[in-house]
């Protein structure tokens, strides 16, 4: 389990299509089987353990919340961090305040 922050500072200025004030910043690179799903938490809520079937960028657009690997060692994240969940990692994630989530999985999945 990783957290990556992600923040305007951590980008790079997009040049290409005569773009202006746009950045952006590459998390991760993946081929096969692909999906991208957006996930809302209501308060005290969970997403029990089991193992991942594919690798997970789990991105944090609101709220918080905690996610957690196969120890149960809950890992607090937050608007602005992005969950890097191996392939076969067993872990579950919640959120006691409520967060609002999208979570990109990919069968083979390189941080980057």
């Amino acid at each position: 389990m990783k957290v990556i922050d992600v923040s305007p500072s951590d980008t790079e200025h997009i040049d290409a299509y005569a773009s202006s004030g746009a950045h952006s910043m590459k998390l991760a690179d993946g081929f096969g089987e692909s999906h991208v799903y957006y996930l809302h938490f209501e308060s005290n809520s969970i997403i029990g353990e089991h193992e991942a079937g594919f690798g997970q960028l789990f991105v944090v657009i609101e709220g918080s919340g905690w996610v957690a690997g196969a120890d149960g060692a809950r890992i607090p994240i937050q608007t602005g961090q992005t969950a890097v969940i191996e392939r076969g990692e067993m872990h579950s994630k919640g959120s006691d305040p409520g967060m609002t989530v999208v979570m990109i999985q990919m069968r083979n999945m390189a941080i980057v």
